[in-house]
């Protein structure tokens, strides 16, 4: 067995141990606002629930690793003492997963992943309306462990307020787990669905995808595809060049001849078959054929 002091490893290679070794980790997706009233939305697997009564809830949004700067999140939750803790659902994680995308300061991350606003009831911060479970709270009180890259800040909250979708009660009114469908971090770009087990989703940290929002409307709009395969679709840096597109029309072009003249809803069909396979820039192409 390899052994190791802590002392004695680089940050970013203890710290890959330690999301590894302690996984899978619950998501707090964790919506707050700035002092301006500009929402933002960003994901944290340093989080769980630490008491019932009073009910408390704890994120960490630890300094980045590469440059030891702070996260928007912790700005905001410094700022105005106030978060929206949302549960992720399978049905949602690849929309997760690109929020937590660098986007610059004042990006509108729900816009990004498509997905939608619910004005709270307590606290200002909006609630993410796909989530199956929403907890609007306030932050009693923030601990920063450490100065350095890597170092957490332990934002204590309060729930003051929850939000359950019907859709995941029992007729007792306790929570369905398998409705409920919650999928949970691992290390690396692993996750692990409740249900499933784990399943892997390139991390969108390493390029910036052009989000839901700078999709043709007939794609953001569909009322075929779902929002994790509007998230897969989101997370690429540019859309296929018209060249691409007509070689690819010219490439499938004895399987569908007619592929040009389809209608969106027959396109988007078929971007769906290929998206669950993993093959974006297909689905891409056909749908802007």
């Amino acid at each position: 067995m390899a052994s190791y002091n802590p002392k004695d490893l680089s940050t970013s290679l203890l710290h890959s141990y330690l999301l590894s070794a302690v996984a899978p980790r619950p998501i707090a997706f964790a919506s707050t606002m700035d002092t301006n009233g500009l929402p933002n939305l960003s994901p944290f697997s340093f989080f769980n629930v630490f008491s019932a009564n009073p009910p408390i809830l704890i994120f960490s949004p630890a300094r980045r690793v590469r440059d030891n700067t702070i996260k928007h999140t912790l700005e905001n939750v410094e700022a105005t003492k106030e978060v929206v803790i949302n549960v992720v659902n399978y049905d949602i994680v690849q929309q997760m997963s690109l929020t937590s995308t660098e986007y610059p300061k004042g990006t509108n991350e729900f816009e990004k992943a498509g997905l939608t606003m619910v004005a709270s009831d307590i606290v200002k911060p909006f609630r993410v309306a796909e989530s199956p479970i929403q907890l609007e709270c306030k932050v009693n009180e923030i601990v920063k462990l450490g100065t350095e890259g890597g170092a957490g800040n332990l934002v204590i909250c309060e729930v003051v307020k929850l939000h359950i979708s019907e859709d995941v009660l029992n007729t007792d009114q306790t929570v369905n787990q398998e409705a409920l469908d919650l999928v949970a971090r691992a290390g690396g770009s692993y996750y692990s669905r409740a249900k499933k087990g784990f399943f892997e989703i390139p991390k969108p940290l390493q390029k910036m995808g052009i989000g839901v929002d700078n999709m043709p409307d007939h794609v953001k709009n569909s009322m075929i595809l779902t929002g994790n395969n509007l998230g897969m679709l989101a997370n690429v840096e540019a859309l296929p060049s018209k060249e691409e597109v007509d070689q690819f029309v010219s490439d499938i072009s004895e399987r569908y001849p007619d592929i040009k003249t389809r209608s969106h809803r027959e396109k988007h069909k078929l971007a769906r078959n290929y998206l669950s396979f993993g093959d974006v820039k297909s689905a891409w192409k056909l749908l802007l054929s």
